[in-house]
């Protein structure tokens, strides 16, 4: 994206179902799982790149014995941190003691992570809050084994004040804002109940069901008990991606189908989706059951995940990624009026790529159509190089931008750190005719708007293009994300700009004031969560309209190039993304009561000057 959107986060469970002495008999190593779940992780760190944590449990230890361990890191390359650490653990006891790898037993009880049970996680910060404290999993320890709990997840929740009031935990400040920390001690707060309460083992079914019907957000989330219990578990509208695969080895979750695909080389229908309000839950025998913890409610997957976050070698995404850029083909086609002979196509960033490819496809279609339509109109009238050059007429395409390595700078002058931000991006020269093509160039999509403006417009103007066309796969992005995407502040959206300004523009600011006023009255009758004010913003204006004022916005001063804006319809989006229809952030239509008050809070922050989350 022009300008990152971060996600939090990508999940990886992996449970062995047989003793480490068969991984090591089938698969030449006593490290298969620890293996898996390094490759289970890389094939996710799309998701997140800022920290990553590994936690595991072993099963059947002795009394007193350690069985839970978790390690994490928040430096650059963490995954590869996090396992170069346990590597070097396992090679110092192969320094002493060098045959110990061919005894699985005894090597479980001197290696802290060769544990039956692994859960990996990598995550973005949020907040501009890099600690390691702040990374995934999190745990609490007992002296009780039924009362220790390994977390991580991929979610965000929007009532985690009130969850650490209901268990009575003040979190402290490392942890007051934590969502994970606040969704730890609600499972551990049930968990502890059961333990109390218990006969025959962990009603693990018992334990979700009362915790998770008090969370407010989108989730998939992992847990490990002392007991060997585990549990994935997905929210009821199946915002958050998850999916797993079961065969006699082992049991596993992730965050993304291409990725246990990859890692265990198995097919498609292989590897299952975990359906909204469901959990995976493993029991201490390595037996598995798929169980429904919460009442299903209406399906709002992310939209985002097919269009940018998951990775695009999932068939099913790289499907439709391409119709996302397809179906803008015949409003691309408008906006230059047909004229393809004088249009050259491209696109920024590389995950744009494949939106790009069905664009490509569109407009070849149309290109195709017109061949045909004018070699019939010509009846015999033509020669071998009429033929020719009507047959040999092409889409004009060009590699325009490419990204420069990551550029630091030690200057800290405003106006000296914007010219080297235009820098981030380099152009390829002698590909556009001044005055005379235009550029169309596509993005995944526009959030904030900024290195558009202060980097790749002014770049790619310097080519000399009649007219710069930025595309948006996504539709307009007008409101925060609140369920797992660090989108939460309105005066980031450029889209929030452009309505603003459009007000200004046609002498209507008194709508900001009145919605303010009503945000403050519900926020007085405790009913921020009753309806999103913000839609009142956008609704005096056409998508169009306020597509042109992006455009405005995001000219910078001195371009000769004219700037113009598309974006993604609501309705094409779900043309292409059918089984993905969350579209919070175009719409503001929350599926959950939380996600009005976040936005209503968003706006009160923006009306007050508040540069804080909406949550």
């Amino acid at each position: 994206m022009s300008d990152a959107i971060k996600h939090e986060c990508g999940l990886a469970f992996i449970r062995l179902r047989k003793p480490f002495s068969y991984y090591q008999q089938k698969y030449g190593t006593v490290f298969y799982g620890l293996n898996k779940l390094y490759l289970l992780m890389e094939k996710q760190h799309n998701r997140g790149q800022d920290g990553a944590g590994v936690a595991t449990v072993k099963l059947n230890t002795e009394p007193g014995v350690p069985f839970m361990h978790r390690i994490r890191s928040a430096a650059p390359q963490a995954i590869g941190d996090v396992f170069s650490k346990i590597r070097e653990e396992i090679q110092e006891i192969e320094k002493y003691q060098p045959e110990i790898t061919k005894y699985p037993g005894l090597l479980k009880g001197h290696i802290r992570f060769l544990g039956e049970n692994l859960m990996g996680h990598l995550r973005y910060a949020t907040q501009g809050k890099n600690n390691v404290e702040l990374c995934h999993p999190f745990v609490r320890y007992n002296t009780i084994p039924a009362r220790n709990l390994a977390m991580a997840g991929n979610f965000n929740l929007v009532n985690a004040d009130e969850l650490f009031k209901f268990v009575q935990v003040n979190p402290g400040e490392v942890h007051k804002n934590s969502d994970l920390a606040a969704m730890l001690e609600t499972v551990h707060h049930f968990l502890s109940k059961e333990d109390e309460e218990r006969r025959n083992g962990l009603d693990v079914k018992h334990i979700l069901q009362q915790a998770f019907s008090l969370f407010d957000g989108g989730y998939h989330a992992c847990g490990l008990i002392g007991t060997g219990d585990a549990f994935v578990i997905r929210d009821p509208h199946g915002i958050r991606p998850s999916y797993y695969y079961v065969n006699d080895d082992v049991i596993v979750a992730a965050s993304e189908r291409a990725a246990i695909r990859t890692t265990f080389n198995v097919g498609e229908n292989e590897v299952l989706e975990l359906m909204p309000g469901n959990a995976l839950i493993v029991k201490e025998n390595g037996e598995y059951s798929i169980d429904q913890i919460l009442e299903p409610k209406e399906r709002k997957a992310c939209s985002f995940e097919r269009i940018y976050f998951s990775r695009g070698n999932d068939e099913k995404i790289y499907k439709e990624r391409t119709s996302l850029g397809r179906n803008l083909s015949a409003t691309v086609l408008k906006a230059i009026d047909n004229d393809l002979k004088n249009t050259i196509f491209s696109f920024i960033p590389n995950t744009a790529e494949v939106a790009f490819y069905g664009l490509l496809k569109g407009l070849e279609d149309y290109l195709n159509k017109i061949k045909v339509e004018r070699i019939l109109s010509w009846d015999k009238d033509y020669d071998e190089e009429k033929l020719n050059e009507m047959i040999n007429r092409r889409i004009r395409i060009d590699k325009i931008a490419i990204k420069d390595v990551k550029m630091r700078t030690f200057i800290t002058e405003d106006s000296s750190r914007n010219e080297m931000v235009q820098h981030v991006y380099d152009i390829t020269y002698g590909t556009v005719r001044p005055g005379i093509d235009s550029l169309v160039v596509i993005d995944d999509s526009i959030v904030r708007g900024t290195t558009l403006r202060e980097s790749i417009i002014k770049m790619l103007d310097r080519l000399g293009p009649k007219r710069i066309i930025v595309v948006s796969s996504a539709p307009q992005i007008r409101y925060p994300d609140c369920y797992g995407i660090d989108m939460s502040k309105m005066g980031d959206f450029v889209a929030f700009q452009a309505a603003i300004a459009l007000l200004k523009d046609h002498g209507k600011e008194h709508i900001l004031q009145e919605a303010y006023g009503l945000c403050k009255e519900l926020q007085r009758t405790n009913t921020l969560h009753a309806q999103n004010v913000v839609k009142n913003i956008y609704k005096p204006f056409t998508p169009e309209q306020i597509s042109a004022k992006i455009a405005e916005i995001l000219t910078p001063e001195g371009i000769g190039a004219k700037v113009e804006v598309i974006y993604q319809s609501i309705e094409s989006l779900h043309e292409a993304c059918p089984n993905n229809l969350g579209d919070w952030y175009f719409t503001g239509d929350y599926p959950t009561p939380g996600g009005n008050r976040v936005v209503n809070k968003a706006f009160m922050n923006f009306m007050e000057g508040k540069n804080e989350r909406g949550y």
